[in-house]
Parts: structure tokens; C-alpha cells; sequence
């Protein structure tokens, strides 16, 4: 007899399930329906979302980091390269802001290396999901970092005296542009996320790459000014097709060649390392 029999003086109640009510538990239902690709990976995007909600310091590079570069390099530059820091802004700050956004993309692989590490993404991949959803749901959380980066520079630089000549819609064509670029450049770092052994590692190699994109680009100054072994490079370089065509849309104009290179370079890294990345993913 059981202690509440013993301190009651009454029989514990016990509750005895009829025979149709064993056979209705015991019998196997159906099973609920397994998530989509798209419901899968908003679901993992919604994860990298909580992460920075319960770790909100990996906001730092979206906003400390891009007010820090706009406020240094046009009063820096701007009396040196223009009339005034003013002046130079209105040449500069499209291209700081692809500068920042570009280089928050590393983070992308950083994160996916460090849930590796920690075993997280063995259990990820044993979910009866679609196979890339962690992934992609991971790009799709760091978008809004993309987006907030931009934001946030954009109100720095109005706030400096910034005036895109496309007004509100040229601003978000440029953004637009800049996002899917990022997007598609995020797959690059998923890449050597899985590839590489820790975290600082991604971030070297990341820099190595991303420091001679940004900097070697139209960026900072007209290419027109560099020797031309340099303007070969630069005139190549993916960033300076993406800073061209920001520059144009939030001026209120279109530059069509250089946005066509922009959609062409980005479907090139979501393909080349977009596969990459998934052969990879599958065979860890």
C-alpha cells in the first residue's frame, strides 16, 4: 500500500483505461505532415533571429561597426578627395554601406562553423527535414542583419547630410540590390564554414578575401585614378559592379550593365558555391 493509502486511510485512486481507449492510443495515427522547404527554412531562420535576441551583443557589427565607418573615412577623406566631407558623401556613402553589409557576410560562415563544433548541426541533420533548410534558414536570419546595417547607415549618412536623388525608392532599389548580392555572397562563407576547423580560421580567410574586394574597388575613389594594372582588377571585381549599381539607384538612374554583372556574379556563387556547399554538407 502506498504512503497516501497508509496517511488517509483510503485506497489511492487509480485510474484504469477502457480497452477502447488502449486500442485508440496504441494504434498508430498519422503522422503530422512533414514541413516544406520554404516552412523549413523560415523556421531555421527564425532560429538565427532568437540567437540574437538572447545574445544581443551580435548586433555590434551592424551598428556600432558601420557608424564608426562612415563617420571615420568621410572625415578622413572628405576634405582630402572632395570639396568637403559633405561633398564626399554623396559619392561615398553608397559604397561604405556595401562595404559594411559585404563584410558582415563572413559571420554567416563563423556561426555555421561554431554550431559544428558545438554538435549542433549533427542533430540538425538528423531532423526529418529538407536537407539544406539549416542552411539556407541560417542566410535567410542574416538578412535582416544586411538590412539593418544598411539602415542604419543610411540614417548616419542623412543625418551627415546625404540626399540619394532617388529619393525613398531609389533607397530601397539600392538596398534590394545589396541584399540579394549579400545573400548570394553568404554562400561562399557557408562553404569554408564546413571546410575549415574553427572559427578564427574562417575569419582569416575571410578577411584575406574580403579586404582586397572592398578596398581594391570604386569604393573610396574613381577607379580613373588608379594605374591601370590596378583599374584591371578593379573592374573586375564583383564589389565594384555592386557599388555601381547602388551608387545609380539611390541616384535616381539605372546602370544596366553593371546590375547585369551584379545578378550574373550572384547567381554564379549561389550555383558554384551553393553546390559546393551542399556536397560538402552531405558527406561530413
Amino acid at each position: 500500500m502506498s504512503d497516501t493509502a497508509t496517511t488517509t486511510g483510503r485506497p489511492p485512486s487509480v485510474f484504469v483505461p477502457s480497452a477502447e481507449a488502449l486500442a485508440t492510443v496504441l494504434a498508430p495515427g498519422e503522422r503530422p505532415p512533414r514541413p516544406g522547404a520554404l516552412s523549413a527554412s523560415l523556421t531555421f531562420g527564425w532560429r538565427a533571429m532568437l540567437k540574437i535576441k538572447h545574445v544581443p551583443e551580435q548586433l555590434f557589427d551592424v551598428t556600432a561597426f558601420p557608424i564608426i565607418m562612415v563617420l571615420m573615412f568621410t572625415y578622413l577623406f572628405g576634405g582630402a578627395l572632395a570639396d568637403s566631407p559633405r561633398d564626399y558623401l554623396q559619392f561615398f556613402l553608397p559604397g561604405i554601406m556595401v562595404t559594411s553589409v559585404v563584410m558582415i557576410t563572413m559571420y554567416t560562415g563563423v556561426g555555421l562553423n561554431n554550431d559544428i563544433e558545438k554538435g549542433v548541426f549533427d542533430r540538425i541533420r538528423t531532423l526529418p527535414v529538407w536537407r539544406p533548410a539549416a542552411l539556407v534558414g541560417m542566410i535567410f536570419g542574416d538578412v535582416l542583419r544586411y538590412v539593418l546595417a544598411a539602415l542604419v547607415i543610411l540614417g548616419v549618412g542623412l543625418a551627415l547630410g546625404f540626399r540619394p536623388g532617388g529619393g525613398p525608392l531609389g533607397v530601397l532599389a539600392g538596398i534590394g540590390l545589396l541584399v540579394v548580392f549579400s545573400f548570394a555572397f553568404s554562400w561562399v562563407w557557408t562553404f569554408f564554414g564546413l571546410v575549415l576547423r574553427s572559427e578564427k580560421s574562417v575569419m582569416g580567410v575571410s578577411m584575406m578575401v574580403l579586404f582586397p574586394l572592398t578596398f581594391l574597388s570604386n569604393v573610396f575613389v574613381d577607379p580613373a585614378t588608379m594605374p591601370g594594372w590596378l583599374q584591371a582588377f578593379v573592374k573586375a571585381n564583383p564589389v565594384t559592379h555592386l557599388v555601381a549599381a547602388v551608387r545609380a539607384a539611390m541616384a535616381g538612374s539605372t546602370d544596366a550593365t553593371n546590375t547585369l554583372w551584379l545578378l550574373l556574379w550572384s547567381a554564379g556563387f549561389v550555383v558554384v558555391f551553393g553546390t559546393l556547399t551542399m556536397y560538402r554538407y552531405n558527406r561530413r
